[in-house]
């Protein structure tokens, strides 16, 4: 006889996956897997039984393994003990992360705001920049319901600080540089990497421009101060009045343009000993790395070129 004192396997809590549009099948073999129930089977004849075989909610929940089947149901069925799930990736602005977040904790954006511009947080970071822009590390975050977009941004900035090497402190002595100034160059190389391999090239060619007293000329630090997403940068855009716009300023923009992942804060710290000081994107997203203006010309003909080959391509492609 099936009843509602049946429990499951072990003690403890376990997180629990029900996708999207998953059938009652799913969900029961995924909770008989984690030890939530013991039987699959049974307790999807439990679940029929009570009439509750089409009325659970997806998404990743904080169960424990001794409650009842009637438990479960009834936490499945309210969405109880459902967590928050959001993936920032690397790369991703604030008015990316933002919106992203108010709809995952189901909090209203101008909280969201607030919490991004927590003075006790960038007292924290010595960050000089009004928000946090760079420092909500990319990650894949659970968040339990209920959760504040304080408390979010809290840990989201405690993962940076997790991911920070203490042992980087000493290197940025060494660059000469703030840790601020590391991640706003790491962004940059965020947004420009295509190819893995070029970052710590892409850092090395702004940091020799910085030495050289050369501005920086970072299109996706103009993206940034047009304030939405370009697909591409005119000549008109240069002349926007914003100390992000790296044509018109020299030196490093005032903090991040983004959240740099790992790999692109340590080409920021450890960039590659070469004497570039130009490169051009190709369209297969590897990047043509040269030391002299003329050179740079040169390049730049060569990759339009192959631009214009691949447009041609496509255009025959639609015929």
């Amino acid at each position: 006889m099936l009843m509602t004192a049946c429990r499951g396997s072990g003690t403890g809590e376990v997180r629990v996956v029900i996708p999207r549009g998953a059938s009652l099948r799913v969900a029961a073999d995924s909770l008989a897997s984690h030890g939530v129930i013991q039987s699959a089977f049974a307790f999807r004849m439990y679940a029929l039984v009570k009439g509750s075989d089409r009325s659970i909610k997806a998404g990743t929940y904080q169960l424990s393994r001794g409650i009842s089947w009637g438990e479960v149901l009834d936490d499945l069925r309210g969405g109880k003990g459902l967590m928050r799930s959001i993936t920032i990736p690397e790369g991703w602005s604030l008015s990316q992360i933002v919106p992203q977040l108010a709809r995952v904790l189901s909090a209203p954006v101008d909280s969201v705001q607030a919490a991004v511009r927590d003075t006790a947080l960038l007292h924290a970071l010595d960050v000089p920049t009004p928000t946090l822009e760079g420092y909500l590390f990319p990650d894949t975050y659970i968040f339990p319901d209920g959760t504040t977009p304080r408390i979010a941004v809290h840990a989201m900035v405690a993962r940076f600080q997790t991911a920070w090497d203490p042992a980087w402190d000493a290197q940025l002595q060494k660059v000469a540089m703030s840790r601020n100034d590391v991640m706003a160059l790491a962004a940059i190389v965020e947004k420009e990497a295509r190819v893995p391999e070029e970052r710590p090239v892409i850092a090395a060619v702004y940091l020799n421009r910085l030495k050289a007293g050369m501005p920086l000329q970072a299109d996706p630090t103009v993206q940034y101060a047009i304030g939405h997403h370009v697909t591409r940068v005119y000549y008109k855009d240069l002349e926007i009045d914003s100390p992000y716009n790296t044509y018109k300023h020299r030196g490093l923009p005032p903090g991040p343009i983004a959240s740099p992942g790992k790999p692109s804060i340590v080409a920021a710290l450890f960039p590659a000993n070469v004497p570039y000081r130009f490169f051009v994107a190709h369209p297969d997203g590897h990047h043509e790395f040269t030391k002299s203006f003329k050179e740079h010309s040169a390049a730049v003909q060569r990759a339009r070129r192959e631009y214009d080959a691949v447009a041609a391509a496509r255009e025959g492609g639609r015929r």
